[in-house]
């Protein structure tokens, strides 16, 4: 069955991480579907200097203290764990200005790369601690998931990027989505937040009634 699954992310969000696992267990669970998944940006940080900054300061500022923020990362992580998700949050140096990341998905997502570019994201900065915001490392991801670099290196320094980016993130915010993973399944299903699996099999199974619904709707038209 054919639909659409919208996912509003953010490529430094361990819940995204998270919630895109979770999605695939669901997805597992119904093998007759073959949904078109759609990676939306969403920024975490839309003030977030172009370069980025520092993790310590930046823990400091977001959570009141890096001590608190270590105590929601250890959270986060056991979560993740059960996931199969080794997150490596010492090691990250820089939290990134993710606009480059996002224009990363948007052109992998024009080579049919768009899910493995997403996962390549979530990897180098989470278990590498690899400065996502950092055009060389893109590049490198870009290269590491078989598109070619060449092709994405003016991409990434253009403001038309910059701008569908900023458009796309700016589109979520006025549906009213304020934090992610967000999920918009067949254009019709809103579902927010990391939950698991299961909260995604009603929708499916409203999806799947919708559509034997217009099947029977065309059939009936067909017969008259």
């Amino acid at each position: 069955m054919l639909f659409t699954i919208d996912v509003y992310s953010d490529p430094i969000c361990p819940w995204c991480y998270i919630g895109k696992r979770r999605l695939e267990r669901a997805l597992k669970s119904r093998p007759d579907f073959e949904p078109l998944i759609r990676w939306r940006a969403f920024q975490l940080n839309p003030a977030m200097p172009a370069g980025g900054m520092d993790r310590k300061p930046y823990l400091a500022a977001k959570f009141g203290s890096t001590d608190e923020a270590h105590r929601l990362y250890e959270h986060i992580g056991a979560i993740g764990a059960r996931e199969e998700i080794d997150f490596k949050f010492t090691d990250i140096q820089r939290t990134p200005n993710t606009i480059p990341a996002h224009s990363l998905i948007q052109f992998a997502a024009e080579h049919g790369k768009c899910d493995e570019v997403v996962e390549a994201l979530f990897f180098a900065f989470f278990k590498h601690g690899r400065d996502i915001g950092d055009s060389e490392e893109l590049l490198k991801i870009a290269a590491e998931c078989g598109l070619e670099a060449a092709g994405f290196k003016p991409i990434m320094a253009s403001e038309n990027a910059v701008s569908e980016v900023q458009r796309e993130d700016l589109l979520g915010r006025r549906i009213g989505i304020d934090g992610v993973p967000f999920f918009i399944i067949d254009e019709k299903y809103a579902l927010s937040g990391a939950q698991e699996p299961e909260a995604f099999y009603n929708i499916f199974d409203l999806v799947i009634e919708n559509a034997r619904t217009a099947e029977t709707a065309e059939a009936t038209l067909c017969n008259l």
